[in-house]
């Protein structure tokens, strides 16, 4: 965050045009981080935007700022080695469902495991749409797509309550349709210590017609509703998420400020003010 900075959505303009669908729910992803980020004071030269591969990966030249493209279901291992080199820089990292769930995995438990203090945003509509609608681990079981033409066979994954399980620090869910609740949550995400991760429910209006926009939009509710719930009580997290059929639970589900993350916890850098990166350019 920079102080004093007079920071402007349009700092993260890009002459690129955008190549998505219509109705794709990651032009107001777009919107809400850029929000985000202008409310945090953050300029594009003082923030890493890493973009894995798939429909979500198109937008990574259609932003301001440092900005990297990897690899199908690597990108959280890239931003992790980013933060680590220089752990003063914000790291923001997306994925899409398919990547991060199938090939991409071992990345994300392990990550929440050791506690990057890094934020994964995970763009969920429930299909590789980039390479034209396939079911992904978070498909809806019997859903019928190009791969699975007599329905899904396997379970779905439940990508929220499977991460709480693994004890973590951050773990929040939202939609592409409520930009508003997009930027307070990333907002939460990016200025929490240690792993943030972050799932956002879309449609795919191309390819997944069973997830439609308006069926998630019927769904949703943001915990703040409900009456005394804790975001810090793991219990009532894994409560509320587990439900993805009638009432999805969306906003920040559990936070724990308590624990340390990863780089904090490294005792060779205790009392050390300088990043790696500052270490290593003389060399």
């Amino acid at each position: 965050m920079c102080n004093g900075c007079k920071v402007k959505y349009s700092d993260y303009y890009s002459d690129n045009i955008y190549t998505w669908c219509t109705n794709c729910g990651n032009y107001a992803i777009h919107q809400a981080l850029k929000r985000s980020l202008v409310k945090l004071k953050i300029p594009p030269y003082q923030v890493l935007l890493c973009f894995d591969i798939g429909c979500h990966g198109n937008g990574a030249d259609k932003i301001g700022g440092y900005r990297f493209h990897g690899l199908h279901g690597r990108v959280i291992p890239f931003a992790v080695g980013a933060h680590l080199a220089n752990h003063k820089m914000p790291v923001i990292a997306f994925g899409g469902d398919g990547g991060t769930l199938d090939e991409g995995i071992n990345h994300l438990i392990h990550a929440v495991r050791s506690n990057y203090n890094i934020t994964f945003i995970l763009h969920n509509n429930g299909n590789f749409g980039l390479t034209k609608g396939q079911v992904t681990p978070t498909s809806p079981k019997g859903l019928a797509m190009n791969s699975n033409p007599f329905g899904l066979i396997e379970d779905q994954i439940n990508v929220c309550k499977f991460l709480l399980n693994l004890e973590p620090s951050f773990v929040a869910r939202t939609f592409s349709g409520n930009i508003h609740q997009m930027e307070r949550v990333f907002v939460d995400a990016i200025t929490h210590k240690g792993f943030s991760f972050v799932e956002i429910l879309q449609a795919c209006p191309t390819y997944n017609k069973v997830n439609t926009h308006e069926k998630i939009y019927s769904k949703v509710y943001d915990v703040d509703e409900l009456d005394d719930y804790d975001p810090q009580n793991l219990s009532q997290a894994l409560k509320v998420s587990s439900d993805l059929d009638n009432k999805i639970a969306t906003g920040v589900l559990y936070f724990n400020k308590t624990k340390k993350d990863f780089y904090s916890r490294l005792p060779q850098r205790l009392n050390r003010n300088k990043a790696l990166i500052d270490e290593v350019k003389n060399y």
